[in-house]
C-alpha cells in the first residue's frame, strides 16, 4: 500500500465530483503566497503542503486534513463513509506527492487535479495556457 498514489482528475472531473458529493473537500495545497496572489478555486480550503518561510513539508498536513474531515475517524475503517479529498497545486506535482502521503497515513478517497490550478509551462514559459483549473474557466477567485 505504500506505493499507492492518488487518482488523477481533470479540473472538470474535480468540479463534477464537488458538485455531486456535497461532503467532498477541495484543498489547495500551494504556498500562502500562491493561494493569495495567483488565485485559487472558489470554495477551496487552504492547507499548504510546503510553505514559506522554511519551504519544508508541513508536519501537520495530515492532521489538518483529518480535522477538515471531522476527525477522519470513519476514513480508516469505512471507505464509503470517508468524504472525497481533492488536492490541487500549481501543476499537479505537489498534489500528487501530498496525496501519496495521505494514502500512506490511512486516508482512502484521495484525488488530485493532475493539471493543477495553472497547468504546465508552455513554450514561452507561461502557465494557464496549456491546462489547469483557471484555463478551463472553472470558478476561481483572487485576494
Amino acid at each position: 500500500m505504500h506505493d499507492a498514489a492518488p487518482q488523477s482528475l481533470t479540473p472538470q472531473q474535480a468540479q463534477t465530483m464537488l458538485e455531486s458529493h456535497p461532503q467532498a473537500i477541495l484543498v489547495d495545497i500551494r504556498s500562502s503566497m500562491e493561494y493569495l496572489f495567483v488565485g485559487h478555486p472558489k470554495g477551496a480550503v487552504h492547507v499548504p503542503w510546503i510553505d514559506e518561510p522554511e519551504w519544508t513539508v508541513n508536519p501537520d498536513f495530515e492532521t489538518e486534513i483529518r480535522k477538515l474531515l471531522l476527525g477522519g475517524a470513519s476514513c480508516d475503517s469505512d471507505t464509503e463513509q470517508c468524504p472525497p479529498v481533492i488536492l490541487i497545486c500549481r501543476s499537479g506535482k505537489r498534489s500528487h506527492e501530498a496525496g501519496k502521503a495521505l494514502l500512506q497515513a490511512g486516508l482512502k478517497r484521495v484525488y488530485h487535479v493532475g493539471e493543477g490550478f495553472e497547468g504546465e509551462l508552455d513554450e514561452h514559459h507561461h502557465r494557464s495556457s496549456l491546462g489547469g483549473w483557471r484555463f478551463h474557466g472553472l470558478p476561481w477567485e483572487q485576494c
